[in-house]
């Protein structure tokens, strides 16, 4: 599988956070038109990138134990092609799963919620449920369902910081979403991300 390197990221943000909380809105509209490559590593970094040498994240985990995986559908993105791609903190890069746009599919598989068709991303996020419950028993099922909220949070907030838009998306088939991935780990949410259509 094909590993590409993600471009470094930005921590001096254009947008203060208390801006960004009161600008957070959830946006269903976008413009057709492709999102950067730099944007795509600022929204997957946000939500699950590494921040110091102790291997600690962008979002808290019970245990330190992250259970969560981020996958990219990418339908129009500058410098890469369409495809499925799993994101790897640790290398802060993308791995190929499969060369080709699958926004039909997972437009399919949500119930045909055309914003996930028009977007030109959705980050999907998933969760290996066994490396938190392995720990803390059934109340990690609990722990994880609050991860994936902190993770898709931040990415609300960096994707307002970025002037994009996005929405989670809890309305899909399961099982057919893990298809799409080519995964066995669980899909929580779908978040479209896009330039805003302004109305």
């Amino acid at each position: 599988m094909k590993k590409i390197k993600l471009p470094e990221v930005s921590i001096s943000g254009r947008m203060p956070l208390e801006k960004a909380l009161l600008k957070r809105r959830s946006h269903r509209s976008f413009r057709r038109s492709p999102l950067s490559f730099q944007d795509v590593s600022q929204l997957l970094w946000a939500g699950q990138g590494i921040t110091g040498n102790d291997g600690f994240r962008t979002s808290p985990s019970a245990g330190a134990l992250y259970p969560i995986e981020l996958y990219l559908v990418a339908g129009d993105v500058e410098e890469i092609n369409s495809g499925v791609y799993r994101y790897d903190p640790y290398s802060h890069s993308i791995i190929s799963i499969l060369e080709k746009d699958v926004r039909n599919l997972l437009y399919e598989s949500a119930l045909y919620q055309e914003y996930i068709l028009n977007a030109p991303i959705s980050i999907v996020i998933t969760a290996e449920f066994e490396r938190t419950t392995v720990k803390y028993g059934s109340r990690g099922v609990r722990y994880v369902y609050m991860e994936a909220g902190h993770v898709s949070q931040n990415i609300y907030l960096q994707a307002t910081s970025l002037g994009l838009g996005t929405v989670s998306i809890g309305a899909f088939y399961d099982e057919v979403v893990k298809k799409v991935l080519n995964t066995a780990y669980e899909p929580i949410y779908i978040m479209p991300v896009g330039r805003i259509m302004r109305i």
